[in-house]
C-alpha cells in the first residue's frame, strides 16, 4: 500500500499478463518513478506448462493462452507499454505518450532479423513428422543432435537432420516460441508439449501468407555499462537541489498559516516537477504534476511569486512553453468514482461495477484526491468506522508529519484495518488539503 514504491522486481515470471500489469502497478503510486524488472527464462514456462497439463480441459486451454501472452511480452521487440495497454483495448503512442522512452525496447531498440525461410524449416520440419514430436526434439534434429528420441525415431534418416546446425539451440528455441506466439503453430500440453500445424502455418507454407517473419536478436547486456547509462539517464532531469530545498521549507510554512500538515499542500514529487518547470502562475502551477486547479487556486500563488523571485535572482532560462507533466490518467473510473460517491453508493457496490479490487479502488481514490480534487465518502466512514476513532485519527494526522502507512498502521493497526486507516486517510487529504 506505500506509495513511495521505487522497485518491483519479478524472479519468476508471472502467470499472466494481468498479474503482471497489477504488481507492477504498485510502483511509483506517488508519482515518482517506478523500476520494474522481470527476470524471463522458457524454462519457466515449461514448468506452468507441465502444471498446466493437470487441470480440466477448460481451464488448461485459458492458461496456455494466458502464457502465451506473457512470452509474446517477455520476447516482443515493441514498447512494452504499447503492448500491455493493447492487450487491455486500449492504444498508446509509442513516440509520444506519457512514459514512451522508459522501457528497455524504446532506451535500446533491439535488430530486428527477417527470419521467414528458417519459420519455413520448422513447419516443414514439424510436417514431415507428423505432428508427433515436441519443442526439444525437433531441435535437436535440426542441429543434428543424436538423442534417445531422435535413435528411437531413427530422425537421423530425416533430411532436416543437421539442416539447422549452423545456428544455435536458442536461435531454433526463439523461432519456435515466436511462432507459438503468432499462432503459427499450436502446441498440444495435453500430450505433453507436441507442436502441430495451424492453419496460419499450413497458408505460410502455402504461399498465402506474406508477412516477413521477424525476431529480435539476443542482446548481450553489459551490466556496468547498463548501471553507468541509468546514471546518466537519472541525473540529466534537471533537480534544481536548491530551490528544491527552499519550496519544502516555504510549504513548512504555507502548512502552518494553514493549520495542516506539509504533505496536504503538495507532495515531493511535485517540488520536484517545479524544480524543473519553474512555474511563475497560477496556470502553469496547475500543469505540475500530481497539482489540480483547486491545489492551485488554494495554495499555488505563493509558490509562483517565490519561483518568479529566484527564476529573476539567479538569471534562470525558463523553457519557452512550459511543457505539460501531468500525466494522462490512466484510469476511466475517475469521473465513474467522483459521481457515485456524490450519490453516497456503497464502496464495494462502486468496485464491483468497475470489476476492481477494493485494494484497487482506494489506489484510484487516492490518485483523485492527492491531485486535489475532492471526494466525499463520509457516508461510508459513519457507517462503518466508529466515530470515536476517527476523531482520533483526524487529530493525529493534523499533527503528524508523515501521511505514510507505515506511520499510520504502527500507530492505528491495533484499532483499524488497513482498509480503513487508507479510507480515513482519504477522508482528510480530501477534507483538510483540497
Amino acid at each position: 500500500d506505500k506509495p513511495d514504491v521505487r522497485f518491483v522486481i519479478h524472479y519468476d515470471i508471472p502467470k499472466s499478463l494481468e498479474s503482471y500489469y497489477q504488481e507492477t502497478g504498485r510502483a511509483g503510486r506517488d508519482g515518482g518513478e517506478g523500476y520494474c524488472l522481470a527476470f524471463y527464462d522458457p524454462k519457466d514456462i515449461d514448468k506452468l506448462e507441465k502444471f498446466l497439463a493437470q487441470k480440466p480441459v477448460s481451464e488448461r486451454e485459458i492458461g496456455l493462452q494466458l502464457l502465451n501472452e506473457v512470452v509474446g511480452y517477455a520476447e516482443t521487440s515493441m514498447n512494452r507499454r504499447q503492448y500491455l495497454l493493447y492487450y487491455f483495448g486500449e492504444q498508446f503512442d509509442p513516440i509520444n505518450g506519457a512514459g514512451a522512452k522508459m522501457c528497455d525496447n524504446s532506451v535500446n531498440p533491439p535488430t530486428l532479423k527477417d527470419v521467414s525461410k528458417e519459420l519455413k524449416v520448422v513447419l516443414e520440419l514439424i510436417k514431415e513428422l507428423e505432428e508427433k514430436f515436441k519443442i526439444n526434439d525437433l531441435i535437436s534434429v535440426l542441429l543434428g543432435r543424436e538423442t534417445p528420441v531422435t535413435k528411437s525415431y531413427k530422425l537421423e534418416n530425416s533430411s532436416f537432420f543437421g539442416k539447422g546446425k549452423e545456428q544455435t539451440d536458442n536461435f531454433w528455441k526463439s523461432i519456435i516460441r515466436q511462432a507459438l506466439v503468432q499462432n503459427y503453430i499450436n502446441k498440444d500440453i495435453e500430450t505433453y508439449g507436441v507442436l502441430k500445424l495451424s492453419q496460419k502455418g499450413l497458408d505460410f507454407l502455402a504461399g498465402k501468407e506474406k508477412n516477413p517473419f521477424m525476431i529480435a536478436e539476443d542482446r548481450k547486456y553489459d551490466l556496468s555499462q547498463a548501471a553507468s547509462e541509468q546514471v546518466q539517464v537519472q541525473s540529466g532531469g534537471g533537480l534544481d537541489e536548491n530551490l528544491y530545498n527552499q519550496l519544502k521549507e516555504l510549504r513548512k510554512s504555507v502548512a502552518k498559516k494553514h493549520g495542516i500538515p506539509p504533505y496536504t499542500v503538495f507532495m515531493d514529487p511535485s517540488l520536484e516537477d517545479m524544480t524543473v518547470q519553474y512555474p511563475i502562475t497560477i496556470e502553469e502551477i496547475t500543469k505540475i504534476y500530481g497539482v489540480g486547479e483547486g491545489k492551485a487556486k488554494k495554495y499555488g500563488k505563493e509558490f509562483a511569486e517565490f519561483i518568479a523571485k529566484y527564476v529573476e535572482e539567479n538569471n534562470i532560462e525558463r523553457m519557452q512553453d512550459m511543457v505539460l507533466k501531468q500525466l494522462v490518467n490512466k484510469s476511466n473510473h475517475k469521473v465513474f468514482i467522483i459521481q457515485n460517491t456524490d450519490k453516497k453508493m456503497d464502496l464495494e457496490d462502486i468496485a464491483q461495477a468497475k470489476n476492481l479490487t477494493m485494494d484497487e479502488l482506494l489506489s484510484e481514490m487516492e490518485s483523485i484526491v492527492y491531485q486535489g480534487t475532492k471526494l466525499n465518502i463520509d457516508y461510508y466512514i459513519e457507517e462503518n468506522i466508529d466515530e470515536d476513532l476517527v476523531e482520533e485519527f483526524m487529530d493525529f494526522m493534523k499533527e503528524s508529519e508523515s501521511d505514510s502507512m507505515k506511520v499510520l498502521c504502527a500507530e492505528f493497526a491495533d484499532d483499524l484495518t488497513d482498509e480503513e486507516i487508507r479510507m480515513l486517510r482519504i477522508k482528510f487529504i480530501s477534507d483538510v488539503a483540497n
